[in-house]
């Protein structure tokens, strides 16, 4: 695997490295040494997928809050999605900024998100299916949100948002 470190302190982007031969391909998807190897968590408590079948469906922007953060890491298995996060810790450096990354089943990279961060994504395809783990359980208590619009980071969604749940096209504006 070839780790990328983003402009955002902490958040990689990952690349497979392909072994090809007359039979495909084969590489790893995920190696727990090379991960610590990076400083990066290793253990993941639980594996969601989610598929949508419309272009332009929005999902996000997500987090929780401490002690029940999250660190993600996110691969879109069928057809292109934009993911998108946000620095969302105060201490951090690149603090309140955002950044979105192509991922695809064609370039199979996947997005490693740290704790603190918020995260969504937008599809850029019909039928796509996202497959992520994530490092803690899910705490309805801590969940909280960030609107698509909020003008506290005005993101630059890269196709219009066509479908998107009542509760995250709801989410009030961002207060530290």
């Amino acid at each position: 695997m070839l780790f990328n470190q983003t402009d955002l302190e902490g958040a990689y982007l990952i690349e497979l490295q392909q072994h090809e031969d007359e039979r495909g391909y084969f590489a790893r998807a995920f190696c727990e040494r090379e991960f610590a190897e990076h400083g990066l968590v290793n253990r993941y408590v639980q594996c969601n997928m989610s598929g949508n079948p419309k272009k332009g469906t929005l999902r996000g922007m997500h987090y929780q809050l401490p002690p029940h953060e999250e660190v993600k890491l996110v691969r879109c298995i069928r057809g292109t999605i934009w993911d998108c996060i946000i620095d969302l810790r105060p201490e951090s450096p690149t603090y309140k900024q955002w950044r979105g990354f192509e991922l695809s089943a064609e370039n199979r990279a996947m997005l490693y998100v740290p704790r603190g961060f918020a995260h969504s994504y937008l599809t850029l395809s019909d039928d796509t299916e996202v497959f992520y783990m994530v490092s803690a359980f899910y705490a309805p208590g801590a969940e909280r949100g960030i609107r698509y619009n909020d003008p506290a980071f005005k993101i630059d969604w890269p196709v219009p948002i066509e479908v998107i749940s009542e509760k995250d096209a709801n989410h009030p504006d961002w207060s530290e």
